[in-house]
């Protein structure tokens, strides 16, 4: 396996997509650079490196959606809001051949395409899902998600989120995903592994990544710069094995990470 701080092959990249869209201490970025580097690492059965050709990546409505379109020299589509999935279907059945990966964000994926992804996950479709979880609506304005913590503040929850999050994991498990993951973007290392075994997963497979938004979450919550959020995840982060022998008051808050499910 290649050492971690090896550069990103540079033809992974499409030219002159630098600068990035991403607010200045956006977690997409750096999720950005754990996909390419698990496909930097990845071989195929005979032992030569993947090729970006071997890929499609969909994306959808939001901030995540960038991730994919100006900066990864591949197949890309940029879909309609909440659909991602669908068109990812589609061309998986048009060419079963294909890795196909969904990159979206939360509010794209658990919201209006809710019933894309829990179906997706109940027919165990050969797709690679990637949910880049920042809690909150970052492209539209700051709205609450469905992934918005309980009493946070956001645009159209000025005094506080009255309603529970969806743990998206959780729900995607309970439709019957086998292979469920979920890290922060802190946790660079263990998340470019979990991104090539999800590659390689035979079936649906989906990693939900925390990824801090200082412009509106940080910002509406006085969270401080962005350094600050980081720090935040890194805090309310539990490993997966611990959270297993923690109680539920115990576990409120805080962010169960680690490969939750696998067959």
């Amino acid at each position: 396996m290649a050492e971690f701080d090896v550069h990103i092959n540079t033809d992974l990249i499409r030219s002159g997509a630098m600068p990035s869209p991403f607010c200045a201490g956006c977690g997409h970025g750096i999720l950005m650079g754990t996909i390419l580097r698990a496909i930097n690492e990845m071989t195929d059965a005979n032992g030569k490196p993947l090729s970006m050709d071997d890929f499609l990546f969909v994306s959808g409505i939001g901030c995540a959606g960038w991730i994919v379109s100006p900066h990864f020299n591949a197949d890309t589509m940029h879909t309609t809001h909440g659909r991602p999935i669908a068109f990812a279907t589609g061309a998986k059945l048009a060419n079963p051949k294909l890795k196909v990966v969904v990159i979206s964000g939360d509010g794209d994926l658990s919201a209006i395409g809710g019933n894309h992804l829990i179906h997706a996950a109940r027919r165990n479709i050969d797709l690679t899902v990637i949910c880049a979880n920042n809690e909150i609506y970052g492209m539209t304005g700051g709205q609450v998600s469905p992934a918005t913590p309980e009493t946070k503040r956001t645009t159209t929850t000025p005094v506080g989120n009255p309603d529970r999050a969806f743990d998206i994991c959780k729900l995607v498990e309970a439709a019957g995903a086998d292979f469920v993951a979920r890290w922060s973007v802190h946790q660079a290392r263990p998340l470019v592994k979990s991104i090539r075994k999800a590659i390689n997963h035979n079936g649906f497979s989906f990693i939900e990544v925390m990824s801090p938004c200082p412009t509106h979450y940080g910002r509406l919550n006085a969270l401080g710069e962005p350094f600050d959020l980081i720090d935040d995840l890194k805090k309310r982060s539990v490993p997966v094995q611990k959270a297993e022998n923690m109680t539920a008051e115990e576990l409120d808050g805080r962010i169960v990470t680690g490969q939750i499910k696998e067959p």
